[in-house]
């Protein structure tokens, strides 16, 4: 039995040069809320530049996640962070003092493709400086947290930001810490790559990127608009695009994502848990943003505030998870927190009020850590150490992914719910059956006995829409707690150390597990 080296100061101090990039992933994705409105008025930006502005760079972080893992497995994790965090300084610049709404549409673009250079190189590189498993999920568990962390101060210090100076400094937010990267990460980071890798394949990269944008663009034009052509056509475009890439991945000999990683059942069976946990959680937290503002009438800082519990409960859980999983296997701790999201979700489905709605979002919040702390460990760590960039991209894409197919999927059932709701007389003409901002236009041309009874129809059935979904996303949760529940209850605790498997006969899972455990791989 081999113990692995325990970290010391030196690798704690880099996971903190590390959570930079992490939190500033983050914080430039919800910092655009509040950013948003000034900036649009001052540069003249039309509605398709605006969506653009606020899309470019989620767009082009998941559309790239997966070449610059594979990418920084080749030419070294650290060289590529360095660079990342080179280009996305640059392009916080460029975008602070833009002149033209598409200048800072190329801005945003560039900033998306320093996101992606610099997400899957710090889950990497954290894989590469913790060999000790316990120590490897809480410092997975802090990384993760600054994900939360940055979308909790975004909003926030964005507002501060704009109260007193001009709109593009909400974007300088970023430079001075990539600067502290740039300086302290050559001192404290060591340089891992991939020695055997072979040359990158090129038209696997156009394909990956025009696979996932396409469809993600797809996703969020269909959640907006409804099924029109084009974004049924870019759905369709997205699907065909993946299908020929996954072919080609077969038939290389240096692929540039290994599909031979989803034949390990627990990274697929998480991974795939990491996938409907963004997608259930963001789509139910996108409506329950919506409906504090629409329905309980909050501002935008005070709905954001609203929401500062459940991040909070989220930042928790993800400290708490890895000092849990110590003790405690993943199965049954992953499916507990689970069982918290299932119960969040309830309350929210039960919720008359703000206070439900700020209850059930910090309960469910408060059961995200085991899947994510724990399940990234395991997905990352079922890859070999030379693909854990590669892995680690896998498991970001996948939120990526997650999140838009929430946003769409969620979205367009609370459609069909709301419709279904406001369909009575009182819900008015047109737009009022569609939306509850139609409502709202519709009211605005009544007499205001007419416009209240509209409005108070269509809150009714937004409120029915959010609970319909969450009952809904807690059914769904409640069945991934049972298919992990089934599917790793071989996986051991953290850092549980065991004997080489003996040449006798063993259960696949058995066999996986200890694998993962003899290699100090489990988390």
């Amino acid at each position: 039995m081999t113990v692995p080296p325990r970290a010391g100061r030196r690798e704690w101090i880099a996971l903190a040069v590390l959570a930079l990039p992490a939190l500033l992933v983050s914080l430039d994705l919800f910092v655009m809320v509040m950013a948003l409105p000034r900036l649009s008025a001052e540069l003249g930006a039309g509605s398709t530049q605006q969506l653009w502005i606020m899309d470019v760079y989620g767009f082009m972080v998941a559309g790239l996640l997966i070449t610059m893992g594979t990418l920084g497995d080749r030419i070294g994790r650290r060289r590529l962070l360095l660079l990342g965090a080179a280009a996305f300084g640059t392009a916080s610049v460029l975008a602070a003092f833009s002149t033209t709404p598409e200048m800072l549409i190329a801005a945003r673009a560039l900033l998306g493709v320093a996101g992606a250079a610099l997400t899957p190189s710090t889950l990497a590189m954290i894989m590469t400086l913790f060999h000790d498993p316990r120590q490897r999920a809480s410092a997975v568990g802090i990384w993760a947290g600054c994900f939360t962390l940055g979308a909790i101060v975004g909003p926030l210090v964005g507002g501060v930001m704009l109260e007193h100076f001009w709109w593009g400094s909400v974007f300088l937010l970023g430079v001075p810490a990539m600067a502290a990267l740039l300086v302290l990460g050559p001192l404290l980071l060591p340089e891992h790559r991939d020695t055997s890798a072979g040359r990158l394949d090129l038209p696997s990269v156009v394909l990956s990127l025009g696979a996932i944008l396409s469809f993600i663009y797809g996703l969020k034009e269909t959640a907006r608009n409804g099924w029109h052509p084009l974004p049924v056509a870019a759905l369709a475009a997205g699907l065909a695009l993946g299908a020929v890439f996954v072919a080609r991945q077969r038939r290389l000999a240096d692929p540039l994502l290994d599909l031979s990683l989803f034949r390990r059942r627990a990274f697929s069976i998480v991974l795939v848990g990491l996938l409907a946990n963004a997608m259930l959680s963001g789509g139910t937290m996108n409506l329950v943003a919506q409906h504090l503002q629409l329905v309980d009438r909050l501002s935008p800082l005070n709905a954001g505030l609203a929401m500062v519990p459940g991040m909070i409960a989220a930042m928790v859980s993800f400290q708490v998870a890895p000092l849990l999983g110590r003790r405690i296997p993943p199965v049954p701790l992953i499916p507990l927190g689970l069982a918290l999201t299932v119960t969040g979700m309830l309350i929210i489905a039960q919720a008359d009020g703000t206070g439900g709605l700020v209850a059930g979002f910090a309960v469910s919040c408060l059961g995200a850590g085991p899947l994510v702390s724990i399940g990234t460990n395991v997905v990352v760590g079922a890859a070999p150490p030379a693909q854990a960039g590669s892995a680690a991209a896998i498991a970001q894409t996948g939120n990526e992914l997650g999140y838009a197919l929430g946003i769409a999927v969620l979205g367009s059932l609370g459609t069909a719910v709301y419709r279904h709701t406001a369909g009575g007389p009182a819900a008015g003409p047109g737009p009022a059956h569609d939306s509850l901002a139609g409502a709202a236009d519709v009211a605005a041309r009544l007499p205001q006995h007419a416009g209240a009874a509209v409005m108070d129809a269509a809150r009714h059935a937004f409120t029915t829409e959010l609970q319909v979904v969450s009952a809904v996303c807690a059914a769904v949760m409640l069945g991934l707690a049972v298919l992990i529940a089934a599917a790793l209850r071989d996986l051991p605790a953290v850092g549980r150390q065991t004997e080489a498997p003996a040449p006798t006969p063993v259960p696949e899972a058995e066999a996986e597990a200890a694998t993962f455990v003899a290699q100090g791989e489990v988390a």
